[in-house]
């Protein structure tokens, strides 16, 4: 059971990055930086902030506070991002730290406990934590990639008007186990 959680928590880490690449290839440099207003972020500072988040959440994740003394995480809301490169840098640099650090966990990794900012959680409850944090922030690099694109926009999920279509393909299979995940990542192999 709890491998399976680890299986599932990982596959919903890969789909949510999935989701904020899709969104980057549809948009141009200058799109990645767009703000609505002075008070909201890019999608360049959205991407600094988990950056950051990343990198402290997940550096020495079973043996350090997730909140780590050298995160400047006001500074990850500068936007200040030179180009997309340096987006894309940050984006895997933050990724590649959180599946580094999920992939060897094991099943008595998941009962110890680990701290951020000085509160306990379980792995468990760590992993949680940012599973409802990324998608937060992966889902605002969405709306803002569809609100730039307007009528250019590729839906990354079911598309207006097909949900009809899409129910009668899902129901004329048959019933089966398979992570939701799967079907998005696989299409991407």
């Amino acid at each position: 059971m709890t491998n399976n959680y680890l299986e599932s928590a990982i596959k919903q880490f890969e789909y949510y990055k999935m989701l904020g690449e899709k969104t980057f290839v549809q948009l141009t440099d200058e799109q990645l930086f767009w703000q609505y207003n002075q008070e909201s972020n890019s999608i360049a500072t959205i991407v600094k902030h988990l950056w950051g988040n990343m990198l402290s959440r997940w550096t020495d994740f079973l043996t350090t506070d997730g909140e780590k003394e050298w995160r400047k995480r006001d500074a990850e809301f500068d936007n200040d991002i030179a180009d997309k490169a340096e987006l894309l840098s940050k984006w895997n640099e933050g990724w590649y730290c959180l599946f580094n650090t999920l992939n060897p966990l094991t099943e008595d990794d998941l009962s110890k406990e680990i701290f951020i900012r000085n509160q306990g959680h379980s792995v468990i409850e760590a992993i949680n934590r940012q599973l409802a944090h990324y998608p937060y922030h992966i889902g605002q690099i969405v709306f803002i990639g569809k609100m730039v694109c307007n009528d250019n926009w590729t839906s990354l999920s079911i598309p207006k008007g097909n949900s009809k279509e899409y129910n009668i393909d899902k129901f004329s299979k048959p019933k089966h186990k398979q992570h939701f995940t799967d079907e998005y990542l696989n299409e991407n192999e």
